[in-house]
This record gives C-alpha cells, structure tokens and sequence, in this order.
C-alpha cells in the first residue's frame, strides 16, 4: 500500500506540475491525403495523449489530439511555409484542453538527417493561458523555445521551456519558491511588481508557475515507417 500511494502521489505531481499541452508535429510534411499518428507521453499528461493528423493539401495539414481520459486533447493546424533540399519551416497554431487550457503559436525550423525519417528541429513557441487553474490570478503569457529530433520515424524526443515574463524574471528560474522569495523586505523594492502567485491556496502551481512552462516529451508515431497516403479519386 505504501509504494502504491507514492506512486499515486508522483502521477498526481506530475500532472499538476505540467498542465499546459501543445500538438504533437509531424516528421515530415504531409502530402494531400496523407495520415499521420501516434501516441505521446509527456511531462504535461501522466497518461498517453493520442494523435492523428491528417494532409489537407501538400503544405498543410490538420491535428486532433485525444488525452486519456481527457486532459490533452486538442486540435491544431499546421503549414509548410518553405521547404528546399533538408530544411523546412513550418507554422503550427493550436488549442488544448487542461487545467491550464491554451492556445499556441509555434514556428518550427527542421532540418533532416542523413537516414530518411531522422530530423532535428528547433522552435519559438507563444503560449496564452486563458485563465488557468488558479482563475483567481487571470491569464499567463507564455514565451520559450523546444528543441527536439525524429530518429527513423519511430521515436521523438523533445524538450523545451515557456516562461511568463509577468511572473518573475528569467534570471530567477533557479529560486525554489518565489512566492516566499519576494515576501523578504530585501526583495520588495526590485522585485514586488511580480504579484502573481505561482501556488494556489490548495498548494499546487498555478498557470505562473514555471514549472507549467516545462516540456519534456517522447512520441512513438505508429507503424515506424511514412504514414500511408490515401490516393485520390480520379
């Protein structure tokens, strides 16, 4: 029973400490009748969010993502703005469903490997919560990078950071509790603006928090091979 409420404990922190998703991307871009999916773990869901995405022309391409049993999910809509030779870049907007609900403008820059299906990328990401978990505190700004790779089509690695400059300053990430830092008469003068609490009365993180920015993810896109095309009627 005592290893089982710990590890009931650790989900349930997990959950709580990244609660702001963003769409699961394709390796390559789709062509026009194309399907794309797979499943996703990450530090924003404990459990497994489900992913398809399907070619609606040769640049652009449609989302839905569906969290178990539904924190996750979302849809997004993604586009190819230029493409030569091994590097691509793509346009991503979307909107998810969690305690921290969002929507998200992310511009990828890809470049692929030498083995097909093996590609690294990098992205700016803008991030707006609404009205997070905590509604008491209004909406949070977010602004970050991620990078990340494919490696043959069957794994995804992925790793990125979303800050709220209205929260605290970048240069204070480090501070384990910033909610007790700025109470100290010392920090009041320069750092008192930031009035946002980063934990709600419950004692969880609420949408300030910067813990809600961090990403870190593994995709497993079905079948480890380019998705298959659905050919068009003459």
């Amino acid at each position: 029973m005592r290893n089982i409420r710990l590890a009931v404990s650790i989900l349930t922190a997990i959950f709580y400490l990244g609660c702001a998703a963003h769409p699961s991307v394709a390796d390559h871009t789709l062509e026009k009748g194309e399907k794309y999916a797979g499943y996703t773990l990450s530090t924003e869901n404990v459990f497994p969010v489900l992913f398809y995405r399907y070619g609606i022309s040769d640049v652009s391409d449609i989302g839905l993502r569906v969290g178990v049993p539904i924190y996750g999910s979302g849809f997004d809509y993604s586009r190819t703005l230029f493409e030569q030779g091994k590097k691509r870049d793509v346009l991503n907007l979307g909107w998810s469903y969690t305690p921290n609900s969002n929507y998200d403008f992310t511009y990828y820059k890809f470049r692929d490997g030498k083995q097909e299906g093996s590609t690294m990328y990098w992205a700016f990401r803008a991030m707006l919560i609404p009205q997070g978990s905590y509604a008491g505190s209004g909406q949070s700004t977010r602004i970050g990078v991620l990078m990340g790779m494919f490696l043959k089509s069957k794994l995804g690695i992925e790793a990125g950071y979303f800050h709220d400059f209205a929260s605290m300053p970048l240069t204070k990430i480090y501070v384990p509790s910033w909610d007790e830092y700025i109470k100290k008469e010392e920090n009041q003068a320069k750092y008192g603006r930031f009035t946002v609490p980063h934990v709600s009365p419950g004692g969880w993180p609420t949408q300030h928090s910067r813990l809600v920015g961090l990403s870190l993810r593994v995709t497993f896109p079905f079948g480890g091979e380019k998705a298959e095309k659905v050919e068009e009627e003459e």
